[in-house]
């Protein structure tokens, strides 16, 4: 196919894994305002970004090897519904609760729509010319990653309100299903059908519980590090990993392919991917709170802070996918980006309530561009080493440990923030002559319900313990940046 084929055939995969990443990110901004209109806490806060991104991981393997088993075109299609239905009903939530559920059912197809865009571009186009059409790729995911929350920050501030931020995407998604049906023509041999059912089920359970975990792990409302619980979960995940594997060991299809993940590309591709996950997710969602909440930005005013991630991002995508497909390298990029997200989430780990805005800015365009050469380009080199047949489980395999190491890193994350701040907020306080002996405000964002006094504090707070969130995110960024150096670089096919 020519290039313009091939951009007509992929239009409506865009587009939709367009509506899947905005999802993601829109919501970051929104979401101080959401917490205060629901009367949610931090907790709540680091929820319902895990949620989603614990939906997106587990399926996201299910998805990828369905993508291998049936027809792709119609796979997404389906994995286009459910974002759908789970994009409405967020839009119409009336408490935290619901709203979890409705995000749990978004993740899903965000999962869908993540696998199957990845397992169609790599079924149609040859990986020596997929760094141009992966650019594209990237290009989408680092606007939508970073812009959701410009976009987010401005329909809070419009008469449309917080509920459109879920609402957004499905106009956007309608569209992709339209050009799909049109444009997107896959031949699909059928063969016999094994699904994995207890594979997936295992790895839900293991994520799920490990994610639970590190949620509510050393927090005095819950339970200690040094605890029956923290055993007893500790002690599931290992159970569930070991029947994992020993079931992934044993079946025809397996969920997540052994013989894949194992090999030295694949694998250290996959630690990489968990590394920049806990960077990726957390920066988006930590950044939008520490502009609104410590600098007293509005939500619009927050989204538009985070202008220098969009242009690095964007750049550091479209740039290195347009240099692989011309000289056919693509393993310095990976290097270059690994060592520019480590130092803009260092630069970031240095901020406190009074940070000058421009060392927030080159920060935030070091870790866009330094994501901008990673993400793509990551999958990229795990399609050139598989067969044509596996490429949705492998594509989705490195998406999964990425959406895994989001996921554990927003709650990881989220849960040292929260800690953090509440012990600030009782400091500060106790400054006022407040009592705190019977718990204070540090969980809380209910802002607008307290006194300036206190409101100060909380906010003195945020901006402090956010540079620790982002110095713990340079420190696992540091992880990627090793295994990407021992990533042996192969030439790209020239063939499907």
């Amino acid at each position: 196919m020519t290039q313009r084929e091939v951009l007509r055939s992929i239009a409506g995969v865009l587009a939709s894994f367009f509506a899947a990443m905005l999802a993601a990110t829109i919501v970051a901004i929104a979401l101080p305002t959401i917490m205060d209109k629901l009367g949610g806490s931090q907790t709540d806060f680091n929820w319902v970004l895990s949620t989603t991104l614990l939906a997106n991981a587990a399926t996201t393997p299910i998805w990828g090897k369905m993508a291998d088993l049936f027809n792709k075109k119609k796979m997404l299609q389906a994995g286009i519904l459910v974002f759908i239905l789970g994009s409405f009903l967020a839009g119409m939530a009336w408490s935290i609760p619901v709203l979890l559920a409705a995000r749990v059912i978004q993740g899903i197809g965000m999962g869908g729509l993540t696998a199957m865009g990845m397992a169609v571009i790599g079924t149609v186009i040859a990986p020596r010319e997929r760094g141009r059409y992966s650019g594209y790729f990237g290009a989408v995911m680092a606007v939508s990653t970073a812009a959701g929350p410009l976009l987010g920050g401005f329909i809070v501030d419009s008469p449309l309100g917080w509920r459109w931020c879920f609402f957004f995407g499905i106009p956007i998604s309608v569209l992709s299903m339209i050009l799909i049906q049109k444009t997107l023509h896959l031949s699909h041999q059928k063969r016999k059908v094994r699904i994995d059912w207890g594979g997936a089920l295992l790895l839900t359970l293991a994520v799920s519980t490990l994610l639970i975990w590190v949620s509510y792990v050393g927090k005095d409302e819950f339970f200690a590090f040094n605890s029956w619980q923290t055993y007893t979960m500790l002690g599931g995940v290992a159970v569930l990993t070991a029947a994992l594997l020993l079931v992934e060991s044993r079946v025809v299809e397996p969920i997540i392919p052994l013989k894949i993940i194992t090999t030295r590309t694949t694998s250290l591709a996959i630690i990489a991917s968990v590394a920049i996950g806990v960077g990726m997710f957390g920066s988006g969602a930590f950044i939008g709170q520490y502009f609104q909440i410590a600098r007293e930005a509005t939500p619009t005013a927050a989204g538009l802070m985070t202008l220098p991630m969009i242009a690095g991002n964007y750049c550091g995508s479209v740039f290195s996918g347009q240099m692989i497909t011309r000289f056919g390298r693509w393993k310095i990029y990976l290097v270059i980006g690994s060592l520019l997200n480590v130092a803009g989430l260092g630069l970031l780990g240095c901020m406190h309530h009074g940070t000058e805005y421009w060392i927030l800015a080159i920060g935030m365009f070091l870790n866009g561009v330094g994501m901008g050469f990673m993400l793509q380009n990551l999958v990229l080199a795990v399609q050139n080493t598989v067969k044509v047949t596996d490429i949705g489980a492998a594509s989705s395999s490195v998406a999964f440990f990425r959406s895994v190491g989001g996921s554990a890193g927003v709650a990881f994350l989220g849960a040292m923030l929260a800690t953090q701040v509440a012990s600030l907020v009782s400091e500060g306080l106790a400054k006022l002559g407040v009592d705190t002996s019977k718990g204070g405000s540090g969980d809380s964002l209910n802002l607008s319900g307290m006194p300036p006094a206190v409101r100060g504090v909380v906010e003195s707070a945020y901006g402090e313990a956010t540079g620790l969130v982002f110095l713990v995110s340079a420190a696992v960024a540091a992880i990627a940046f090793i295994c990407i150096l021992f990533i042996k670089e192969v030439p790209l096919r020239k063939t499907i």
